[in-house]
């Protein structure tokens, strides 16, 4: 009898069994089919780009002078900070009245030489006038050459007053650039020898870049090739204008020189350039937008024939900002996802989007094999 019962369970339990995976598979059949993953494509092209090495650099201005005085003396006048100056205008000034008190005196010394040479020529004159045998020739030889010692001493006094005009005139310092005035060095009233320096003048409409990049890249730079250069606000696309062969030994730093084209560059801001790295070549293209990286490596989605997923593995290689080079199963014309990859399987279908990316590609599109 128990033998029986647990048959008749046992068949019982079975067909219930049955009727539940008939009903699961019947659900499961009326279930629709997920819609196409919606996508935007790019083209992949031929083409060629170089890699770029950021370098850290600092806006200077190409006229920053440190102004020294050229006499010793008390300072009785500074140019204020921030004046802005034209060229030959006056930034500072040293007390010349010591100067000026040493030309007065020079002056009378050669009024007092002339006149003593006016005297001496007279005298000659008169000793040659006279009739022949009264005056002796050793006379006449003595009294030429007092007249021309005194003429060589009125000489050098006049040397000497020129020389002191022209410390009077230095006694004044003199911008030789235009500019502004960065900094006070000195300041009123102080007493500086001849080479202290007293101002600082800087010339903001002129400015450049200095860069500093390893020197294993060198090779790869020259006058005149295009940078990018990266403010915290703006950009600006530049030249190099000179490169300096030298580089430092223990920073392995070499020094670049950049044109800045435009003002308003703030002097002393810090700037990234964007130099190249290696020499152009020429390979596959993709949009950055269409490289996904894994753990695993590198991968992008082709869309195939019937707007199928495909999952290409890639290695990539130099790249600009907005492309970058790959090597894979891949050829010209493929299309390859920018937008909506990141959660594709392998075999998916896709809807591409319409729009620009889209005409592109349907393009540039070759039937994958």
């Amino acid at each position: 009898m128990n033998f029986t019962t647990r048959s008749i369970a046992w068949c019982v339990a079975t067909a219930a069994l049955a009727v539940s995976s008939l009903a699961a598979s019947a659900a499961w059949a009326q279930e629709p089919e997920q819609p196409p993953a919606p996508v935007t494509v790019a083209p992949v092209t031929k083409g060629s780009v170089a890699s770029t090495v950021t370098a850290t650099g600092t806006v200077v201005s190409r006229n920053d002078a440190r102004l020294a005085a050229e006499v010793t003396g008390r300072l009785d006048w500074v140019a204020e900070p921030g004046a802005k100056v034209a060229k030959g205008a006056q930034l500072a000034r040293v007390d010349a009245r010591a100067l000026e008190l040493q030309l007065a005196e020079n002056d009378a010394q050669i009024s007092r030489l002339a006149a003593n040479a006016e005297l001496l020529d007279t005298q000659l004159a008169r000793l040659n006038a006279l009739p022949e045998g009264i005056a002796s020739k050793s006379q006449i030889d003595e009294a030429a050459a007092r007249l021309s010692m005194a003429r060589h001493e009125l000489d050098q006094a006049r040397a000497a007053r020129e020389s002191i005009r022209h410390q009077i005139a230095r006694a004044v310092i003199r911008a030789p650039f235009p500019g502004f005035v960065a900094e006070r060095i000195r300041q009123l009233g102080e007493f500086v020898a001849a080479g202290t320096e007293v101002i600082r003048l800087t010339d903001t409409e002129s400015v450049e870049v200095v860069a500093r990049a390893p020197v294993a890249e060198a090779g790869h730079l020259a006058a005149g090739q295009a940078v990018l250069v990266r403010g915290t606000t703006r950009e600006q696309e530049s030249r190099i204008r000179a490169i300096v062969p030298v580089g430092d030994e223990r920073s392995r730093m070499i020094e670049i020189r950049i044109a800045m084209s435009s003002a308003g560059w703030p002097i002393g801001s810090a700037v990234r350039v964007d130099l190249p790295a290696a020499r152009q070549s020429a390979g596959l293209m993709v949009p950055r937008d269409a490289v996904i990286v894994r753990s695993d490596g590198a991968h992008v989605f082709r869309v195939g024939k019937g707007d199928v997923a495909e999952r290409i593995a890639v290695r990539v290689g130099n790249g600009d900002s907005e492309r970058v080079e790959v090597t894979g199963t891949l050829k010209a014309g493929d299309r390859v996802v920018v937008r909506g990859g990141e959660r594709l399987r392998q075999g998916q279908a896709v809807k591409v989007a319409a729009g620009a990316g889209a005409k592109a590609a349907a393009a540039a599109a070759v039937p994958t094999g």
